[in-house]
């Protein structure tokens, strides 16, 4: 009995199916949020937690928070640092929009638990002051309710407290002078509990580098406030410091931003255990739930997910061991529709590059596969990396931005495209050519090729992934072996060495050879076999018995 597929059991949100959406909605902007222009998923708390899966990271921080703010003993400054697009600003969101007091905990999916957590019966709220380093310019005053304000001090300060608040670092703020510890400390105890959010710091003090004379004051003025803000929070009684720091080059910049992240480092310092990045199977969490609707048929969503382990128990030697033990079916509930395979090459080949947004880089591709596989009416159980159409423009510009412009020739020619060799070979031959088998291959593997860069010791897939990474149920893994092999013979980039298959941009030796022979005339090839016979000295005694026709097949 054919099981149903994964779009009659799941629905993608109304803006992927329709294709609606923009691809800057997984990047969560804090300042969008505090000015109320935000996209309703970020802006309104009901939505934006019904669309939010709360990690391990996540719970923790939130639970810290509560108990921060209570009085319990939670902690008073912690420090966000992860990878880009590690999720420190989502994080931000989670704790602006759980203590704000703008919706019950019951209408929040998951704050209930943050509060058994935190061992807090009734969700308590904080006034918040936020700080976003990339939406300020250091070198103007900004309006903060009704306050002209010149500094972080003076920004925070006037969130906080209004003109009462701000009336306490007033002369700090006016002189560009970083505040004493103490005043911040009063401002805090006066208008708490009170938590303070900064994200973007180091892009903010990068800006004032070496520049002198600004209204936002010096570089080493603000590290000082650093340093005293962490002192008064920890001296307040119920208020946090939560701030980003971040981990990659491109975040971080030159010079500046390399001497803004140290001192900033030193002063916050590093608290261990509050914080961690996202991993592949959280990830599967957040992916559905930003990406689909809650699954309509519990039944034959679990009909599904058994029958792939059915499949990889009764075909041991086909595929990873992983696969027939038990916590694999769990991996695959939790990852459905999508294949645990695909998360694990995204998350394991494609954010170590350089510049792919981890968890965010993963919606934006999956947004755009998802929406063309609904589109086209994709019938399939589950979403393999087989399934990916890299002959989608839309598709393939999402995985090629990560990558060397010459890429995409690589794709055209020798993974997916109308004119691409696999495409080829499925045409030439029926059994290939009924399952798109050559096509679905060269995919997965391609989804297993991206490269790290020069140090990488072992790249590609093993022969037992690729089966993994392409096999629907119900199809012959021989089909996808032959069509391996067919490939291996054909394809131009495509490299092969114990065991393991991936592509590369640099033409392949048996390609390279062959090309070079097919530009050599036939005659000719054949009269430097014969002279090279005549002067080998094994031939040159009896060549003259033989004819060149013969010297030719004993060739």
């Amino acid at each position: 009995m054919p099981l149903t597929p994964w779009r009659e059991i799941v629905t993608p949100h109304r803006d992927i199916a329709t294709g609606r959406y923009h691809q800057a909605e997984f990047a969560a902007n804090l300042g969008e949020v505090i000015a109320g222009n935000a996209d309703t998923e970020y802006q309104d708390p009901i939505e934006f937690f019904d669309r939010t899966y709360l990690t391990a990271g996540m719970q923790r921080l939130l639970a810290t928070a509560v108990k921060q703010i209570t009085g319990k003993d939670g902690e008073p400054v912690v420090q966000l640092k992860t990878a880009f697009g590690g999720g420190k600003t989502h994080s931000m969101l989670a704790l602006y929009h759980l203590l704000r007091g703008e919706a019950d905990a019951t209408q929040m999916e998951g704050a209930e638990q943050i509060l058994n957590t935190a061992e807090v019966n009734e969700l308590p709220t904080a006034r918040f002051a936020v700080i976003v380093g990339t939406a300020l310019n250091p070198a103007r005053t900004q309006k903060v309710n009704g306050i002209t304000t010149r500094t972080l001090w003076g920004n925070i300060a006037a969130q906080l407290g209004g003109q009462d608040g701000y009336a306490i670092i007033k002369t700090a703020d006016k002189k560009s002078v970083a505040p004493g510890a103490d005043d911040l400390t009063t401002l805090l105890n006066e208008f708490g509990p009170a938590i303070i959010l900064i994200d973007e710091l180091v892009a903010y003090t990068r800006n004032i580098y070496n520049v002198n004379g600004l209204p936002a004051g010096s570089f080493d003025a603000n590290l000082t406030f650093v340093q005293a803000l962490t002192e008064a929070v920890k001296n307040a009684e119920q208020s946090q410091l939560v701030a980003s720091i971040p981990e990659s080059d491109i975040e971080i910049g030159g010079k500046a931003g390399q001497e803004a992240l140290a001192r900033i480092q030193h002063t916050i310092g590093r608290l261990e255990g509050i914080w961690r990045p996202v991993d592949a199977d959280e990830g599967f969490e957040i992916v559905r739930r930003r990406l689909f609707s809650p699954v309509k048929d519990q039944t034959a969503h679990d009909a599904v997910c058994r029958a792939f382990t059915q499949l990889y128990d009764e075909n041991p030697s086909d595929f990873p061991v992983e696969c027939r033990d038990a916590p694999y079916l769990d991996r695959l509930r939790r990852a459905y529709p999508i294949h645990p395979e695909l998360f694990d090459r995204l998350y394991d080949d494609w954010s170590p590059l350089e510049n792919f947004q981890k968890t965010r880089g993963v919606l934006r591709f999956m947004a755009a596969v998802i929406h063309h596989l609904w589109i086209n009416e994709d019938r399939a159980p589950l979403i393999l990396p087989s399934s990916i159409p890299l002959d989608s423009p839309h598709v393939r510009e999402e995985l090629l931005r990560y990558l060397p412009e010459n890429w995409n020739a690589v794709v055209d020619k020798d993974v997916d495209g109308n004119r691409s060799e696999p495409r080829a070979i499925d045409e030439a031959n029926t059994r290939f050519g009924e399952i798109s088998a050559a096509r679905r291959v060269a995919r997965t593997i391609f989804m297993g090729s991206a490269p790290h860069g020069s140090e990488q010791a072992v790249r590609g897939l093993e022969e037992m992934r690729i089966r993994l990474g392409t096999v629907q149920l119900d199809e012959h893994v021989s089909v996808f072996n032959d069509a391996t092999k067919r490939l291996t013979d054909r394809l131009t980039h495509l490299y092969t060495r114990a065991q393991r298959y991936w592509y590369d941009t640099h033409p392949n030796l048996r390609r390279t050879m062959e090309d070079r022979a097919a530009k050599l005339e036939p005659e000719l090839v054949e009269t430097e076999i014969v002279r090279r016979l005549k002067c080998h000295p094994l031939f040159r005694p009896q060549f003259s018995k033989f004819k060149r026709r013969f010297a030719v097949e004993i060739l």
